[in-house]
């Protein structure tokens, strides 16, 4: 079942009240002064529907949205047009990214790197982003931790309700992969609700799995913390950000 298809309709409102996106894009902004970065290209990886690079992107010439779901880049490009930002939307893979030109900043946030299953395709994920990085370039992502995904998402049950949407999660964890079905029901102009399912996986990565793969590739690793913050990541932060040099 393919991920983020309908999902891609109602995904705003379902993570508006859990994620400060301009806070994320005004952190990953800070970084990119503090390294100076040239604020000229920009590829945002797993963009969805642009939340986040929609922010980020306003600050630099040029631009590039990359994500694996058509669905979700309708949504995106919705998003760029109202905001008024250029950029070149792009339906790939990123673990076979191949855009012919590198960047100043990259980007992947949003635990986008958990949905990566296969060690192979991280391993050929991050070298794509090494070869797509210019010399001293800058790569943020964050994943959601070991921890999260075995102890806070893992066997569970979540359900969501407001006036238009109810949805039930219900998780699997089994070989380091979580699991999760969901159902939506989504209320109609007739008032009556539809219902669609969806299917997600995300892996759990422990530090110094990636670690020693973002070093073999020749990433120089400056720093993890806890999400978005100045604090040290700790074996239980729930989500940790990478930031690493080319």
């Amino acid at each position: 079942m393919e991920s983020y298809k309908m999902m891609a309709t109602v995904y705003d409102e379902l993570i508006r009240e859990d994620v400060n996106y301009e806070s994320i894009a005004e952190y990953i902004l800070g970084l990119c002064n503090k390294f100076n970065i040239s604020f000229s290209s920009y590829l945002d990886l797993a963009c969805g529907t642009c939340n986040v690079g929609s922010y980020i992107g306003k600050k630099f010439k040029e631009n590039y949205f990359v994500d694996l779901s058509s669905d979700m880049l309708i949504e995106a490009d919705k998003k760029l047009r109202e905001c008024r930002i250029k950029g070149k939307i792009v339906c790939q893979d990123m673990s076979d990214l191949n855009l012919n030109k590198t960047f100043d900043l990259i980007t992947c946030v949003l635990d986008s790197t958990n949905y990566v299953l296969d060690e192979n395709d991280l391993t050929n994920y991050f070298r794509g982003v090494y070869n797509h990085l210019k010399d001293d370039g800058l790569f943020v992502f964050d994943i959601n931790s070991y921890y999260k995904i075995s102890e806070i998402l893992g066997n569970n049950i979540y359900s969501y309700n407001s006036d238009d949407i109810f949805y039930v999660w219900e998780n699997i964890f089994e070989d380091e992969i979580v699991e999760m079905n969901l159902s939506f029901f989504i209320k109609q102009q007739n008032g009556l609700y539809k219902r669609f399912d969806e299917v997600h996986e995300e892996r759990g990565y422990k530090d110094e799995f990636i670690e020693e793969i973002l070093r073999k590739i020749g990433f120089n690793f400056i720093e993890k913390f806890d999400g978005y913050s100045n604090l040290k990541a700790t074996n239980k932060s729930e989500r940790i950000t990478y930031i690493v040099r080319k």
